[in-house]
């Protein structure tokens, strides 16, 4: 294969004045927008993939390690996501999103081989930390990379190539998982990540071109610092509230620290003048609004792939195999949704589609709360699909409309906000949701106690109906001429 551009090349004008010659990929012409969407789907599939395909693991992981801190496989990387992203912007800006985002997919990929090697529970939360590193970094690398590649007339059209990863990968993680878990080992949902990493970093390495940000300043690093503790401390404190006692005096510190951290945090990042978190781009109203919107929704979707697992194996006592067969259709619904929801922004707006599929999940979710120890398996798989479909109607838009109104130059920076926010959300979200189960059942073992485990998955389910809704009236506020730049007709 070789790469080609230049005067027989056809070249495609993001309409930010800077023309991106195709490339030859294996004897044919493509837009280089292409090659930045399929590298940046391959990356973000496994990195998401990654974050939902150990849900179906998790009471192994409790049985085999003998330990009530199972969930940190999960959390520990949602954390570690959230604390790297915030750098990566700077990272990308400062070195190359081309060299940045290489580096971290070769990190995600070795860090995977080394969560396959783990001998005990700490190791493999250790590991999943240094996963998290490099998976940390991918996301807002690659939107950067992606959004500099689309002019702003396509962004709807890019925010399906989105999709693909952000919703499909954590609804096919636990059918995959369950598969791996029952008929392998939990070793190989880690071992898979390893040919579609070289094969994407490869590509990568081979086609990506470089591009850096002459203003991207020094490293800030008292704002990476209270970020990432600020979010490990009020993680570790919803943790092990259930468990420790919410008056406990671990707990309450932790909390209370990470607070203080977070508020601190705000101060520094407004004072400076190349901050890791450009918090004043929260000033721009639909990027504001669409990252208020997004923390919530987060929460609400990774909680409940979360919790669901745990319903059809501890309560229900289905194999992993059988449990990832019954939330598999939530990625069909998402991939219907999607398609459709792509067509319909140019005319209906990102306000209203945001608005009636959050509603609509949160109402899907509320169905979960009829869920008892004898619901037919084919009504749950209804259920799901059902959820998918609502949520995929409220992610294209969000992803289309939250940079309509940022600066070219500004993409990283935004990006890296944007990835930070989800990631928070999904790490509240799951912490949340856990403490509530944890606090009702142990999460090692099939529980003792059926009634009362059974009210705790009812509870967390009823905690996510609460995101949902508060995602719902937060996208009301949404205004479709903000929007603008990302609804006119496509050129080509």
């Amino acid at each position: 294969m070789t790469t080609t551009t230049g005067p027989s090349a056809a070249r495609h004008h993001t309409g930010h004045g800077d023309p991106q010659p195709d490339v030859r990929v294996a004897g044919r012409w493509i837009h280089y927008k292409y090659v930045v969407a399929t590298v940046y789907v391959t990356a973000m599939f496994i990195d998401i993939l990654d974050a939902t395909i150990v849900n179906v693991a998790i009471p192994d992981f409790g049985r085999e390690f003998n330990t009530q801190k199972a969930e940190w496989v999960a959390l520990g990387y949602t954390v570690s996501l959230a604390v790297w992203v915030p750098a990566s912007g700077w990272l990308g800006d400062r070195f190359g999103t081309k060299r940045v985002f290489l580096f971290a997919l070769a990190a995600f990929t070795s860090g995977s081989l080394l969560c396959a090697t783990a001998g005990s529970i700490g190791q493999l939360v250790t590991y999943r930390i240094i996963q998290g590193v490099g998976g940390g970094m991918l996301t807002p690398v690659g939107i950067a990379m992606l959004f500099r590649a689309f002019p702003p007339a396509e962004r709807a059209r890019a925010a399906v190539f989105i999709m693909v990863p952000t919703m499909a990968a954590p609804a096919l993680g636990p059918v995959l998982g369950g598969l791996l878990v029952t008929h392998a080992s939990w070793h190989w949902i880690f071992l898979i990540n390893l040919p579609v990493g070289v094969a994407g970093f490869l590509f990568g390495l081979r086609y990506l071109r470089e591009h850096r940000e002459p203003t991207a300043g020094g490293f800030d690093l008292p704002g990476f610092v209270l970020s990432g503790a600020a979010l490990a401390l009020v993680v570790f404190a919803l943790s092990d509230g259930p468990s420790a006692g919410w008056a406990s005096t671990t707990v309450l510190t932790t909390g209370a620290l990470g607070l203080l951290c977070a508020a601190a945090m705000v101060v520094v990042e407004l004072s400076r003048r190349h901050p890791m978190l450009e918090l004043r781009l929260l000033g721009d109203r639909m990027f504001r609004q669409c990252n208020i919107v997004g923390i919530v929704t987060m929460g609400a979707f990774f909680g409940v792939t979360f919790v669901m697992p745990l319903y059809l194996q501890l309560l229900r006592g289905f194999t992993p195999q059988m449990s990832g067969l019954t939330t598999f259709p939530q990625a069909l619904g998402v991939l219907t949704s999607s398609a459709i929801a792509g067509r319909l922004y140019q005319r209906v707006g990102p306000r209203r589609l945001m608005v009636v599929g959050l509603a609509a999940s949160g109402v899907t979710i509320a169905l979960f709360l009829r869920l008892d120890l004898h619901t037919s398996l084919w009504l749950i798989r209804s259920m799901m699909y059902l959820r998918g479909l609502c949520i995929g109607f409220a992610f294209v838009p969000m992803q289309a409309a939250t940079y309509a109104t940022i600066r070219p130059q500004d993409n990283g920076r935004a990006s890296s906000l944007f990835s930070t926010q989800r990631q928070v959300g999904i790490s509240i979200g799951i912490a949340v949701l856990s403490s509530i189960l944890v606090a009702h059942m142990p999460l090692n073992r099939r529980p003792t106690d059926v009634a009362r485990a059974l009210h705790g998955f009812h509870l967390a389910f009823l905690a996510a109906v609460v995101f949902a809704a508060v995602a719902a009236v937060a996208a009301m506020f949404i205004r479709d001429e903000d929007a603008a730049a990302t609804r006119v007709a496509r050129a080509h």
